[in-house]
């Protein structure tokens, strides 16, 4: 994560480079859930739930303790306007073996296509099983692909537009053809068009399509004898009422009938929804009641039971309501921001939210002041458990949580129930009830929920956590952790709050001892038998010196009890067999019998039993344990020794040997599989590993290599499998250190070997395939004895550098499945079951060594040694994210950190208080804690904050509103209101005693508050937040950046003074370390201190523009102004003349949402529309002769979401040792450009880094980039246009941000798969950018250099 940088105080300006390249990187996806569904979606073993997050898909599981984790998370490259579930079904899928038992998931998106996807096991990513082209990229309002609708069956997809269009398609029952059989439009696209494919009808459906779903009439008939019955709820221009319409698709004839209609006087009909298993009836959810509709006869539809929602009993007398008029009032910066964010996050279309114009401008956001007064159905979801009536829990917009049972009796008769109130909190927007009881309630802007249906109550079990929208970040650097956090507002009152984001897999940290082990050489964990399901021993080994502990709430030395001997270093160590412990040492093998002081379960005597083998004249370099079997290697001479163990008397063992080898190289690691794998894998061996036949071995050698052995003790020790390794840089020589450092054998579904190389190098290696056979590939039977017992050749399939240090491989248990822990320069989690080598780091420091810690207060923990340190922490495997929160309530809008104080300064508004709306709080980022708060007045509205130098004073300036209503006009034009600037300073009180305080000149916002001119004026009371986050941990409230606040400080926030304004101060900016930039309506201005006195502000020049002013932003001498239409104006202040004078103009107009200055002649700007582009001023006299169009744009990336926020950070994507640049000039070249990287923050919760690039590394990507959209492997999953989507709201010809994440996934394949991208012909460009293309200089592209730069980014940005 980047890091804040300040903005230099000097004027001076570098030069322009010939270009500004950039790569984008989404480093935390959006966290708003907008569609969720389930199925079986891996395999019909598994029922799996997706989330459809607009720009994303994530693939999670409900856990037997309701807690959601995340399988896998996949960037689409497009946005998700809806998706369902399409179940398997056996005569329409029979053809592909690949899909059988599994469902599929539809969608439809701004692709324009219809696109029916599976997941893929071996890949672990959906793919497409095929797209049909349903309207033209981008879906206006009126072509199809705005909603969706799959019949129970798994026969027919309905998809809708947003006004009068739909269309039907029928799934294929042929072997032959594809999987979409007929497809009808409903009204034809044109007048008189004909075909199989499209169905023409005079009767047009004209109007606003709300809801639809499909109604089954007849289940006993054949979905292909069974004319499809689809219901739609239709707002008809002008009506004030919705209007069901029922159609049929007679599939013999193709063509499309309205057969019946249905309306009636009464409230507003929002939903139509199918009772499953029922056919024939259906619910309309109308504002405030239900009605149940019973369409058995779809020519005569008729309403059988009618429910109210007004009088649904609460669980509290007052249940908590959000009033939403007073949500949507401004529309300046802040009001848009709950404008835009209610548009990106609102699952159901709104009459009244239809735009009434086409212009992209409109900002009118006059039609969201409406009051609500009726109940009416948020959301729901059925049973998924077939019983004798059915069921589903229902949200109501109050937040209250029924549940409706719809009751079939034996005399046909029907009724329906409604239970009291199961549950109340927030509203959710999507609901999904899953097998075990479960219901998914996600919430729009705030955390969702996993609840329980117990006892006719559904019990809160865990959160689903969503961090959007992202209002503001703060990025602070954690020196304690030696990584960064970022500080972020988000949510929307009632669920604002402050959240600490963290990179990496979140850990939970729950012990660190002194530093007080120095010199660990080793550390490992012990079970005292093989199937306990606890470890009993800490194994600490040092350099002449083992120490045992016993793993419990107290680590109690037990060394002498173990039997070890302490005075050694151990090699290795573990359990060969039910009580009996193993130390290997350089000198001798030592069998342990250790007693029941040590353990419960040990010998009852008074000291251990132990008992020695001694090699002969020779030391020990290394050794492995497993069960009955002990394997220890020697250097000189290269020996390798299996020793077994025998019962001599009671207690009493011996160690013998077994086998002894002599080896042609150096063993370098030694790897034995501690458990049988208990699942059976694909073309599975023979001999399973660690059973009574035999043993499997894995070796690491200096020649060097990899081995697997197969260890038989009638037949003794063979080679089945070797792996060489012969790895070269990017000019062709020899890449030094590749010895292995670890070695161990995976099996997720196939078996393959991975080893950490000494040069900090990861290696994957497999077992070749011996042919294809068709889809399927058949692999070597890894350990059947081959006919002229030579060894198989195993393939490299990946290698990646992820440090310079040796790399140690730790599994989290001993199952041959289980997540590795990859130890280097700073600690990894590698997902096993990914393809090729997927890995992340973890959040925590960086470490020597690690180990799993199982026991019964922490099942699932970790020990680092780190800093001399012992670290225990658990991973947080509850948290998909790996944030923390501290709850608010109200709805957070800034946040600055104050390093002096180490406190955070939160900007809070839409306050639940009857004394203000709005305050600026310190809050202690370890507990939560608001140490204190400034109320501004009751009818004033915090706007905007920063931290300004006055001298030797550092204030908080606030720029407020003082007005009711609306900011700008539908034009863009500011209205007419009034602002305040406040200037607030921050004091460090000490309480002497529990009745007085007094002024304390440390810290704070003044270096020297004995002779600061400020006024004191006492800031308000204290109050707590709630730390609601699994994160927090006990140690985070001990110190932050290595200090703790004392208990006796108090800091206060006082007033200092304050001026009026002429406009909501929308906009605050430090410039040149002593003057104050404020925006208020469409005008800024230079405000500067005599004497550096801030009680003496003076208006020193003022500038106008068109519209309003949005954002401020200064790099040296250089004003950057974002007005809300015109886009970004540059300006500079002639301090001689008090004059402001601008320099550049944007070219074209520009919603701009923010901006930042990365040089005094580049300028980023994010604008409402989902862009980011960067802005340049030319180099050339003749482009700058109008000053109203001058500004060059350098490049663009359409992002698909709206980034509120973009900071400027310091960005080092280097890795300690780059093969690639190493001595170079590019190599200082990659480290200025580091300074320019951007943060961007978004209001669907996505966290996006754009990284600076030199030209020969994006000329290079950009020829990788062109390659992946293209390939199967990594094309848009969704049927996009990769250079379409990324080129939206952009000028032709412009050029374009490089796509991180679709070159990531690069890294992602193995290396055949690289190689086979890179080896595409670039076809034509296309036609949007055929202006600007310009052939790649690389011919030929090295798969290692592709590797090496994505590495560094990935190192980075991890």
């Amino acid at each position: 994560m980047a890091v804040p940088v300040e903005e230099p105080s000097t004027s001076n300006s570098r030069p322009v480079s010939n270009g500004v390249h950039y790569l984008a990187k989404c480093v935390l996806r959006g966290s708003a859930v907008l569609q969720v569904v389930r199925g079986h979606i891996r395999s019909s073993d598994f029922m799996d739930v997706v989330f459809g997050k607009e720009t994303s898909l994530e693939l999670v599981i409900i856990g037997e303790d309701g807690v959601i984790h995340s399988a896998y998370e996949q960037a689409i490259f497009g946005t998700i306007k809806d998706l369902a579930i399409l179940r398997w079904n056996e005569k329409f899928h029979a053809r592909n073996q690949q899909l059988v038992g599994k469902d599929l998931l539809v969608v439809i998106s701004d692709s324009g296509k219809l696109s029916i996807l599976s997941y893929c096991n071996e890949m672990n990513r959906f793919f497409a099983v095929t797209h049909v082209q349903i309207s033209s990229p981008g879906n206006s309002r009126h072509e199809v692909g705005r909603m969706l609708a799959v019949d129970s069956k798994g026969c027919f997809i309905a998809a809708t537009a947003y006004e009068d269009r739909l269309a039907l398609f029928s799934i294929s029952m042929s072997s032959c053809s594809g999987i979409i059989d007929k497809r009808i439009f409903y009204p034809p696209e044109e007048e008189g068009e004909t075909g199989i494919s499209w169905g023409i009808q005079r009767t047009n459906i004209c109007g606003t399509i709300w809801s639809m779903c499909f109604i089954s009439t007849n289940c006993t008939i054949p979905s292909k004898e069974h004319h499809p019955v689809l219901a739609i709820l239709i707002n008809r221009r002008g009506m004030l009422l919705n209007e069901l319409l029922l159609l049929e698709w007679n599939t013999t004839e193709n063509e499309v009938q309205v057969i019946s209609q249905y309306a009636e006087a009464g409230p507003l009909a929002h939903s139509i929804v199918e009772v499953p298993h029922y056919c024939g009836f259906a619910f309309l959810f109308r504002v405030g009641d239900a009605v149940l509709m019973d369409l058995r006869d779809p020519h005569n539809p008729c309403c059988i039971y009618k429910t109210s929602l007004h009088f649904l009993p609460s669980l509290s007398e007052d249940p908590i309501f959000v009033d939403e008029s007073c949500k949507m009032q401004d529309g300046d910066d802040d009001g848009m921001f709950k404008v835009a964010a209610s548009a990106l996050l609102e699952l159901k279309d709104s009459r009244m939210n239809i735009v009434k114009t086409d212009d992209p401008m409109s900002i009118d956001d006059d039609n969201s002041n409406l009051n609500p007064i009726s109940k009416h159905v948020c959301s729901w979801s059925w049973d998924p458990q077939h019983g004798k009536n059915a069921r589903m829990i229902v949200s109501v917009d109050t937040g209250d949580y029924f549940m409706v049972e719809v009751i079939f009796d034996s005399d046909y008769e029907i009724s329906v129930n409604i239970s009291d109130c199961l549950y109340q909190g927030q509203p959710s927007k999507a609901l999904l009830w899953v097998e075990g009881g479960f219901v998914a309630a996600l919430i729009e802007m705030g955390d969702g929920m996993v609840l329980k249906l117990e006892n006719d109550k559904l019990q809160y079990i865990s959160p689903v956590q969503n961090i959007a929208p992202i209002l503001d970040m703060s990025v602070v650097e954690n020196h304690d952790e030696k990584h960064n956090q970022m500080f972020a507002c988000c949510g929307m009152a009632p669920e604002g709050s402050l959240r600490i984001i963290r990179s990496g897999i979140s850990v939970e940290k729950l012990l660190r001892t002194a530093p007080i082990y120095q010199g660990i050489t080793g550390l490992w964990t012990i079970k005292m038998k093989v199937h306990d399901p606890y470890h009993s021993f800490l194994v600490l080994s040092f350099v002449e010196e083992t120490r045992v502990l016993k793993v419990g709430l107290n680590f109690t030395d037990v060394t002498d009890m173990v039997g070890f001997q302490p005075n050694v270093c151990t090699l290795a160590c573990g359990l060969v067999g039910d009580g009996l412990l193993v130390q290997i040492h350089q000198n001798a093998v030592t069998l342990c019998l250790p007693t029941s002081f040590a353990h419960p379960e040990g010998i009852s005597l008074s000291g251990p039993i132990s008992s020695s083998w001694v090699p002969h004249d020779t030391s020990i370099s290394l050794g492995a344990v497993a069960h009955n079997l002990i394997v220890i290697a020697t250097s000189n001479p290269c020996v390798l020794f299996l020793l077994g163990l025998r019962l001599l008397s009671s207690c009493h063992y011996e160690i013998y040997e077994m086998q002894t080898v002599k080896l042609q190289n150096e063993v370098s690691c030694i790897f034995i599989p501690q458990k049988q794998f208990d699942h059976k894998p694909p073309n599975s061996c023979i001999n399973m590993v660690g059973t009574d036949s035999g043993y499997t071995i894995v070796i690491g050698t200096h020649k060097p290599s990899v081995e697997v052995l197969s260890f038989d003790p009638g037949k003794g020790l063979r080679v089945i499998a070797l792996g060489t390794i012969s790895l070269t840089n990017t000019e062709g020589t020899t890449i030094s250190g590749g010895i292995p450092q670890d070695v161990r054998l995976v099996v997720v579904g196939k078996w393959y070997v991975l080893s950490g190389l000494r040069n900090g190098m990861l290696l994957r290696f497999e077992w070749p395939a011996l042919d294809n056979m068709g889809s399927q590939v058949r692999y070597v039977n890894h350990f059947e004895k081959r006919k002229d017992d030579s060894p198989v050749h195993l393939q490299l399939i990946a290698s990646r550098r992820i440090g310079i240090t040796p790399v140690f491989l730790v599994p989290i248990s001993d199952v041959l499945d289980a997540n590795i822990i990859a130890l280097s320069d700073r600690p990894w989690i590698l997902q096993t079951a990914r393809h090729s080598l997927s890995y992340t780091s973890i959040s925590f420091q960086p470490s020597t060594h690690v180990t799993p810690v199982c026991s019964a207060e922490c099942p699932e923990g970790v020990l680092f040694v780190a800093d001399n340190s012992l670290h225990l922490v658990e991973m947080v495997h509850s948290k998909r994210l790996n944030v923390q929160k501290f709850y608010l309530g109200s709805t957070p809008r800034k946040v600055l950190y104050h390093s002096e104080s180490r406190l955070l300064l939160v900007m809070r508004t839409e306050l639940n208080s009857t004394s203000c709306l709005s305050d600026i709080c310190c809050v202690d980022p370890l507990t939560g804690f608001v140490i204190s708060s400034f109320k501004l007045d009751p009818e004033e509205t915090g706007k905007s904050m920063d931290l300004v130098r006055i001298g030797n004073e550092q204030v908080l300036v606030v720029g407020t509103s003082l007005s009711v209503g609306p900011a700008i006009m539908p034009s863009g034009e500011a209205e007419s209101t009034k602002g305040r600037l406040i200037f607030l300073y921050l004091v460090n009180i000490q309480n002497s005693d529990s009745c007085s305080m007094s002024s304390c000149p440390k810290g704070g916002f003044s270096s020297s508050q004995r002779t600061s001119p400020l006024r004191e004026i006492a800031g308000c009371a204290s109050e707590q937040l709630s730390t609601g986050s699994l994160c927090s941990s006990p140690d985070d409230n001990n110190s932050f950046d290595g200090i703790k606040l004392e208990e006796s400080e108090q800091w206060q926030l006082r007033l200092a003074y304050f001026m009026m304004f002429p406009g909501m101060v929308l906009a605050v900016c430090p410039y040149l370390d002593r003057y104050l930039l404020a925006s208020a309506g469409n005008a800024f201005f230079v405000c500067g201190f005599p004497c550096d006195n801030p009680l003496k502000v003076r208006k020193l020049a003022i500038w106008r523009t068109r519209f309003m002013i949005m954002s401020l932003a200064t790099h040296g001498s250089r004003i950057a102004v974002g007005d809300c239409r015109d886009g970004i104006l540059l300006f500079t202040y002639r301090e001689d003349a008090k004059k402001l004078e601008q320099l550049y103009c944007d070219r074209m107009q520009r919603l701009v949402a923010d901006c930042v200055l990365t040089d005094s002649d580049t300028a980023v700007v994010s604008d409402r529309k989902g862009t980011i582009a960067v802005l340049s001023c030319p180099n050339n006299i003749e482009d700058n002769a109008s000053p109203e169009c001058n500004l060059k744009v350098a490049c663009s990336y359409y992002m698909g979401e709206i980034a509120m926020r973009i900071r400027k950070g310091s960005f080092k994507y280097k890795l300690p040792v780059d093969d690639v640049l190493k001595g170079s000039d590019g190599t200082h070249r990659m480290i200025e450009l580091s300074h320019n990287s951007i943060i961007a923050s978004t209001l669907l919760g996505s966290i996006v880094v754009f990284v600076p690039l030199s030209r020969e590394e994006h000329e290079l990507l950009e020829a990788v980039q062109a390659k992946l959209v293209v390939h199967p492997l990594t094309a848009p999953i969704l049927g996009n246009d990769h250079n379409e989507f990324r080129s939206r709201e952009s000028s032709a010809g412009t050029p374009k941000i490089l796509d991180g994440d679709m070159l990531v996934q690069f890294l992602e394949l193995t290396s055949m798969q690289q190689e086979a991208i890179l080896s595409l012909p670039l076809g034509p460009p296309s036609d949007t950018v055929a202006s600007n293309f310009k052939p790649p200089s690389i011919s030929c592209i090295p798969v290692n250099m592709v590797v090496r730069v994505l590495e560094r980014i990935h190192y980075a940005l991890s």
